[in-house]
């Protein structure tokens, strides 16, 4: 019994050591230049939400960091990239809303995402946005496109792709709404946008970050929005779930990740430090001017978050039949 007792006091003396060294290490931490994996080109919503952060993050942890664009392959690049990077705390991965869709979507994925990237935080969310040829009078409300979309079977919406954030926002309203919206897919949004504000498609649902400038000098006219609440960006336009819809939620979203082993201690404070950069009022001003819902997360939310958002897009590429193989 006292040799039992001995080794478990052993035991809990080294759990205390190891513990005491990784606090240590997260407080010497860090010493070098952090890197800053983005995993879409610049120029983008992602890039620049980087490019925001980044000289904060550098002020507050008293390194610089640096910018990476990792982009290709709907953000696989970059995060296969990030999986395969050392675990010791200089490289983190911004991602996007393709690091659920795409386990969803794919079997041939080139890194486990759950068991390669550990979370770190969410930082934002920024909703759909149902938006419309503003000549296309037939709908002026979700009621009106509810009543066409289950009438007719020749209404269709643009998107940024195949698999897109976009496309999947449509078809789970399909599926709620029990509309037969057709799918017209773009090589990227900017292409789908322009055809939706020249009427050649009449409508899309798209990010609201990327539709505000258009919105507001009105070439596309603003149905709802597919956030749980409504966006200070636009405070008149309902959401979804107050039309009718009821739970609708489709975001894009921006999360940092790091390499599978990271020290929890070095996860944990970098959370905190993400956190506070977006407490910074300048940084509030810029995101929230991107109609963003900026969270800060802890690590443990950011981890649910991200398996109910795959359990979520899985369900919705089984009853559409969407696959990207």
């Amino acid at each position: 019994m006292r040799m039992l007792h001995s080794m478990t006091a052993r035991l809990a003396a080294g759990i205390l050591l190891m513990a005491g060294a990784a606090a240590a290490a997260a407080a010497d931490w860090p010493t070098r230049t952090v890197t800053l994996v983005v995993s879409y080109p610049p120029g983008g919503t992602v890039d620049a939400v980087a490019r925001i952060i980044a000289p904060r993050l550098g002020e507050k942890l008293g390194q610089t960091v640096v910018v990476d664009n990792r982009g290709g392959a709907g953000g696989m690049i970059g995060g296969a990239a990030v999986a395969r990077a050392k675990p010791d705390g200089y490289t983190f991965l911004l991602d996007a809303s393709n690091h659920t869709q795409n386990p969803a979507l794919r079997s041939n994925m080139q890194f486990d995402t759950l068991a390669d990237l550990d979370a770190v935080s969410l930082l934002l969310r920024v909703p759909t946005v149902v938006v419309v040829t503003p000549s296309y009078d037939e709908v002026q409300s979700v009621q009106d496109l509810v009543k066409l979309g289950r009438e007719r079977d020749d209404i269709h919406y643009a998107s940024s792709g195949p698999g897109s954030s976009t496309h999947l926002a449509t078809e789970l309203f399909n599926l709620s709404a029990g509309t037969r919206l057709i799918h017209v897919p773009y090589k990227g949004g900017g292409p789908a946008m322009v055809d939706v504000m020249s009427g050649q498609v009449p409508l899309m649902f798209a990010s609201l970050g990327s539709s505000i400038p258009h919105i507001k000098s009105g070439k596309m006219r603003p149905i709802a929005l597919g956030g749980r609440t409504r966006s200070s960006a636009l405070p008149d336009i309902p959401t979804l779930a107050e039309s009718g819809i009821e739970g609708f939620e489709a975001y894009e979203w921006n999360a940092v990740f790091a390499p599978s082993g990271t020290s929890k201690a070095i996860v944990d404070r970098f959370s905190q430090v993400l956190a506070d950069v977006l407490k910074d009022p300048e940084v509030i001003k810029t995101l929230s001017g991107l109609g963003a819902e900026i969270i800060g997360s802890t690590p443990e939310e950011l981890e649910q978050f991200r398996r109910d958002d795959i359990r979520k897009w899985s369900e919705v590429a089984k009853k559409a039949n969407i696959s990207l193989e």
